[in-house]
């Protein structure tokens, strides 16, 4: 597995509110909780400036982690993260452990291809208005994708892209869809744009009730 897919932490003994506080404060370490697969919740610390690094590759959040620490290594998913409301900087990270043999339930990325060359957009002079920027997804972690893409190109003006619209590669399935087809969301759709939008309200020029009546009087 790469390396920018590995993280190295360090087993915490000292654990709660105050010491989590101190962790960041005085030794820039992140608290983080490694659980799951049937084994005993490690409470870890990771080191901030290598942490935001990682994060800042987009996969890192959908794709399986290999965590080394004082009792070996895990492979693990990035569950969820806490940020700072206002600086870069990031309070706490929770992993959930994996088994290459069982199916887990990810959010990832979705990637909008040629929205410039939007039939809609292009020639329609609409625009593309996202519901959803990720989906939630159930795979073995080996076939977990990086991202999924969405073609827009071939999508005129009106258009309205749904969950079932998605190609997904073999051995994916949308956790949505999976509850029925009530639950097959808009992921986008091709809108008018603002201007369109003003002038349709606006409508067209009307004539005055009278306009032509004055002629009409001078022929007869």
């Amino acid at each position: 597995m790469s390396n920018e897919y590995e993280l190295t932490a360090e087993i915490r003994t000292d654990v709660g509110k105050g010491a989590s506080r101190r962790l960041r404060r005085l030794a820039d370490k992140v608290p983080a909780i490694l659980y799951g697969a049937g084994k005993e919740p490690l409470m870890l610390t990771l080191t901030h400036k290598d942490f935001i690094k990682a994060l800042e590759n987009e996969a890192f959040y959908s794709h399986v982690i290999t965590i080394k620490h004082d009792n070996g290594e895990d492979q693990a998913i990035l569950k969820d993260l806490q940020r700072h409301p206002a600086k870069i900087k990031i309070l706490h990270a929770d992993f959930l452990r994996v088994s290459m043999d069982v199916k887990i339930q990810v959010k990832v990325p979705l990637h909008f291809l040629n929205e410039e060359n939007c039939i809609g957009v292009k020639l329609g002079g609409g625009r593309i208005s996202h519901a959803m920027t990720e989906l939630e997804i159930s795979c073995l972690p080996g076939d977990l994708p990086e991202f999924l893409e969405i073609d827009m190109e071939n999508h005129d003006l009106g258009a309205h892209i749904h969950i079932s619209d998605i190609k997904l590669p073999a051995g994916i399935e949308s956790v949505a869809l999976s509850y029925g087809e009530d639950h097959d969301l808009q992921v986008a759709a091709v809108v008018a744009s603002k201007a369109i939008e003003e002038e349709i309200e606006e409508g067209a020029p009307v004539a005055p009730e009278n306009e032509g009546e004055d002629e009409t009087e001078e022929d007869s």
